[in-house]
């Protein structure tokens, strides 16, 4: 059937007629082209055609009489006359047939096997679940980690937020989620990472098990921008493929920052003057409305998001941070003096949180959360005190509860869970 599928959409894509234009100027990477303006649209793609083969691109800004080209690639070979050959808005389509495969942001394999095509193309940018329609968040879901099946609890359909900085055990934490939380389908993105990283993180990371319901989209860091702030948005429209057929997914998007730079060269070219620390104005509105896209559904299915963000030297208030950080649904910050002190996952409760409570937890369970949130707290805030020798036992009831229970509590967020009730019973151990 996918077979068919596939055939019907490729005969659907055959088009009498092909628009052409010619190169007309190069500078600072982007390519002015002529002769297209009548049919072409900002985001469609190009193919240029150099003089050893081609190379794809996209438009990015309409001019009077030319419009202006990013490419996909080097484009070395590329000459003043050359023949531009105008190919549409671009689309991908899944299909089941990509569990358990590895696709680039264009929806090609790069496993080396054929890849079947959907019959139902999809635009890469595409608006939100009408709010008004879209449900609740659902149930709580099991993740395989006492820290995130108690203090900061996952929902189905809820969105959160992962900041940390490089080498802090993010990587391992995705994988860790990704095998552990309950969903039907995993679709992974992976934005800008190290080529090397890709198989190491498919065949050790992930694993063969993790690997039996994920789909994975990667674009490395030698990848152009515009095909690295693709990637999320493929990763989204494979996501949103699989909610339309009412299943549960969990989506993965490492990192969240990647895609912000990514746009912030290609808006630069565009003529996007920088005024957010940086970054340009459309930044933010890029940011969230791909975050909207992930949450509940209109209909059966959900998309659980969990979305990355490499912040330097633990700069909570940086552009990308913030923005992301006011959008979703709850914050989980991975600290490097923790994980410089042998404790994984490297999760400051006190600094991290989850909007699904207290919704999500019973009255008993709530309680819970709350006195170990608060005892973990007031150590945090006494710890460079307790630490110097300045503290003594009986000054302070709080403090000595929270002396007391730290050992125990930190203990706790590194454990394993076969279940929720068993993380909170492990938990009320650790508070005893």
């Amino acid at each position: 059937m996918e077979k068919i599928e596939s055939i019907i959409r490729r005969l659907k894509e055959l088009t009498p007629v092909t628009y052409h234009g010619r190169v007309r100027a190069i500078r600072a990477g982007v390519i002015s082209v002529s002769g297209l303006n009548d049919h072409a649209s900002v985001g469609d793609r190009v193919r240029l055609f150099l003089q050893t083969g081609h190379v794809g691109g996209e438009i990015v800004g309409l001019r009077h009489a030319t419009a202006e080209i990013l490419p996909e690639g080097e484009p070395e070979g590329l000459a003043i006359g050359a023949a531009v050959e105008l190919r549409g808005a671009p689309v991908i389509s899944p299909c089941d047939g990509w569990i358990g495969r590895i696709v680039d942001p264009l929806g090609q394999p790069l496993d080396g096997r054929p890849l079947p095509q959907g019959g139902q193309p999809r635009p890469f940018r595409c608006e939100a679940p009408p709010a008004i329609r879209r449900k609740r968040l659902g149930s709580r879901l099991p993740t395989g980690l006492a820290v995130f099946d108690t203090l900061l609890p996952l929902v189905q359909g809820q969105r959160i937020g992962l900041f940390a900085g490089s080498g802090v055990g993010k990587s391992v934490l995705l994988s860790r989620l990704a095998r552990g939380v309950q969903a039907d389908v995993v679709v992974i993105a992976m934005i800008g990472e190290r080529g090397r990283e890709l198989r190491e993180f498919v065949e050790n990371t992930l694993g063969p098990g993790g690997m039996e319901r994920a789909v994975i989209v990667t674009a490395t860091s030698d990848r152009a921008p515009l095909i690295r702030r693709r990637c999320a948005w493929a990763a989204m429209a494979v996501a949103e493929h699989f909610r339309d057929q009412g299943k549960h997914v969990l989506l993965l998007a490492d990192s969240i920052t990647r895609f912000a730079e990514a746009h912030r060269e290609i808006a630069f070219a565009a003529g996007e003057p920088p005024s957010y620390r940086g970054f340009p104005p459309s930044v933010s509105n890029l940011i969230m409305a791909l975050a909207e896209r992930a949450g509940p559904g209109a209909g059966d299915g959900d998309i659980t998001g969990i979305f990355t963000v490499l912040v330097a030297g633990s700069d909570m208030e940086e552009p990308v941070a913030d923005i992301l950080r006011g959008t979703l649904d709850g914050h989980v910050v991975l600290d490097r003096a923790i994980a410089e002190r042998g404790r994984f996952p490297a999760v400051d409760v006190v600094r991290s949180v989850s909007r699904s409570l207290p919704a999500a937890a019973s009255e008993q369970e709530n309680a819970m959360i709350a006195r170990a949130r608060a005892a973990l707290g007031v150590y945090a805030e006494s710890e460079l005190m307790i630490r110097a020798g300045l503290y003594a036992p009986g000054s302070d009831a709080r403090l000595d509860e929270a002396v007391r229970l730290f050992p125990r509590l930190d203990t706790f967020v590194t454990k394993s869970s076969a279940s929720i009730p068993d993380s909170f019973a492990a938990l009320g151990k650790a508070l005893q």
